[in-house]
């Protein structure tokens, strides 16, 4: 019993020596890393603000807010580190040979992040641009250092690793998409009298986009119908939607006009044998 209390008694003086020497310190650190914390929010949401007063890409704005709160942290943790003695270089030169040994193993997420990077500062698209690549295609809702976020208009999203989107081939149609579609009239119909039809249609939507006009004509002769083409440029977000709207139109409108619109159809004989039976 008398050994349990002695062992309880130096723990309670060691404790009691901790707090007397280091209480003062631990209290400044908890301080600095509070006022650290509160300073890295202020100047990233000042350095936000400036950025998009100056109208700048919403997605490098956020990338310098967060660069200048990482630092500011980061000079608050060596401040912290500090104020118990501890120097920051041993830490860096243990962090620098992890980092090398490490660098084969997570070549995928390193090359993600210096792809971001390159993609935040090149700015090849920006938030709310169309793009398509890697076999897919949506409207840009953020990028990231590791991946960029695509918005589909079914509201699926979709995550593309930024190293597939560096070095490939990138289609960016800005805030619209391109819709394109065909449809077949008769050869006894008048072509031009279609084709001004369907450019009439489109005209009536205010949703296409009047910046790229739309292209009616001659997509090719088929063998029962001359197929008339259309492309048009509509806001990706509702493409779906309008671009069936219009379809519906586009057929109100032939029908009404009297043009006709046929279907394939195919021309059966058949030649009786010397025999009688029919045969096709």
């Amino acid at each position: 019993m008398q050994e349990q209390m002695d062992t309880l008694q130096k723990l309670i003086n060691t404790l009691i020596e901790f707090c007397v020497n280091y209480s003062f310190q631990v209290l400044g650190a908890v301080i600095i890393l509070i006022v650290g914390g509160f300073l890295a929010r202020w100047l990233a949401e000042i350095i936000f603000g400036l950025c998009r007063k100056n109208k700048l890409d919403i997605t490098l704005s956020k990338f310098l807010a967060s660069t200048v709160r990482i630092a500011v942290l980061g000079f608050a943790v060596v401040i912290a580190l500090g104020k118990f003695g501890i120097t920051i270089a041993p830490f860096v030169a243990a962090l620098s040979a992890a980092v090398f040994g490490a660098t084969y193993a997570i070549q995928g997420p390193l090359s993600n992040y210096g792809a971001g990077l390159s993609i935040i500062l090149g700015r090849p698209f920006v938030v709310g641009d169309t793009i398509t690549v890697a076999g897919v295609s949506g409207v840009v809702e953020e990028v990231k250092l590791a991946s960029t976020i695509l918005a589909t208009d079914g509201g699926v999203k979709i995550t593309v690793p930024n190293r597939h989107i560096v070095g490939e081939t990138l289609h960016n149609s800005k805030t619209n998409r391109m819709i394109e579609g065909a449809v077949g009239i008769s050869y006894g119909s008048n072509p031009e009298q279609a084709i001004e039809l369907v450019r009439k249609t489109l005209s009536r939507f205010p949703e296409v986009a009047t910046d790229h006009d739309p292209q009616v004509g001659i997509q090719s002769f088929g063998d029962s119908a001359i197929n008339v083409a259309f492309r048009y440029w509509v806001p990706t977000v509702k493409s779906c939607q309008i671009s069936y709207e219009i379809n519906l139109a586009i057929y109100k409108a032939l029908r009404s006009a009297g043009i006709e619109i046929p279907f394939p159809q195919r021309e059966v004989r058949i030649i009786s044998q010397a025999t009688g039976v029919p045969s096709l």
